[in-house]
């Protein structure tokens, strides 16, 4: 049985919802006033069950449909935590277009033989390259991506989710799994034009990537239980109904279960979490450096996770600082 854990708001009030189908059974009467999806996730073990037991009753209970409530980001993350440079197909093209873009005068099938080489070697380290996010960043599966400056390369990266759902410190690998609580669908909206600062020798990802609007995540938080092989997942993005990424997480250079034990071994994770795990082949670089501009609506979708749809507008003429 597919079923699914969201945030929903029909009246001003947000509240926790099961979805099943296309019909969402509200949570307070099953869990109490003020539950939320973070709060569910405390005890995922017993909210499990408890879902369970909803979702095969699920003809018999009130309901409302989903179309009509407003779908808010499923949880707001603990911790954000982030990785780079996950996907075979995606770093041979980065690796490609940057020798390219810096004069780099080999054949196409040189470069491609190098960028084929360096991606390879990002396996062979056995190191995951991770970096937090700011959950302030979070936004609705349907909410505006506000195209913030400094910088105008606003690029789309659609990412695999994978949410926390017991505390977790210095995991093994094969022991990843029993703490991931579910998938979501998500996107790290980066600006590439200000990720290196030309005063520091650094990448600033607060400003590249954390900024207010640049994380949609959502619709639902799908149930491990739900997705037997998440290497199976197909990841899709388009931008104006012009496919930019098409791929499945199988081309995953780390996997679930490696990135989760590697998380681990840098920071405490706890229930509520949230790790984006990469993302596929077909940024703006790839496209011709076709840079988000506001306008543009955003449509992503993962296999059994649900759709996203997000228009990207520019920021407004003035903008109140207290309350951004």
């Amino acid at each position: 049985m597919w079923f699914a854990l969201g945030t929903f708001d029909a009246d001003g009030t947000a509240f926790p919802g099961l979805v099943v189908d296309d019909a969402v059974i509200d949570l307070r009467p099953s869990f109490g006033d003020g539950t939320t999806v973070e709060g569910l996730l405390q005890d995922w073990d017993a909210t499990l069950a408890v879902l369970h037991d909803l979702a095969e009753e699920a003809g018999d209970l009130p309901s409302t449909a989903l179309g009509d409530l407003r779908v808010l980001a499923p949880l707001r993350p603990r911790q954000l935590l982030c990785a780079g440079a996950n996907y075979f197909r995606h770093v041979r093209q980065i690796v490609a277009s940057t020798l390219r873009n810096s004069g780099d005068e080999r054949s196409e099938d040189d470069l491609h033989a190098e960028a084929d080489r360096i991606a390879h070697a990002r396996a062979a380290t056995g190191t995951p390259f991770l970096f937090p996010g700011l959950p302030s960043a979070v936004t609705g599966p349907h909410d505006d991506v506000v195209l913030w400056g400094p910088g105008v390369e606003h690029d789309w990266e659609l990412e695999l989710g994978v949410v926390i759902g017991r505390r977790a410190l210095d995991l093994a690998p094969e022991d990843a799994m029993d703490v991931v609580a579910g998938y979501v669908i998500g996107n790290d909206i980066s600006t590439r034009d200000v990720m290196t600062r030309p005063d520091l020798p650094m990448t600033d990802f607060i400003m590249s990537k954390s900024r207010p609007t640049f994380f949609p995540i959502g619709p639902y938080l799908v149930p491990r239980e739900c997705v037997p092989d998440p290497r199976k997942l197909r990841l899709t993005l388009s931008v104006n109904g012009e496919v930019m990424q098409d791929d499945t997480v199988d081309d995953i250079i780390y996997g679930v279960e490696q990135l989760v034990s590697y998380a681990s071994h840098a920071a405490l994770l706890g229930p509520g979490d949230l790790l984006l795990t990469g993302s596929p082949a077909g940024n703006a670089g790839h496209h011709g450096n076709r840079w988000l501009v506001p306008g543009d609506v955003i449509d992503a979708e993962i296999t059994g996770l649900g759709r996203q749809r997000n228009r990207c507008i520019a920021p407004p003429a003035e903008v109140d600082r207290g309350q951004r």
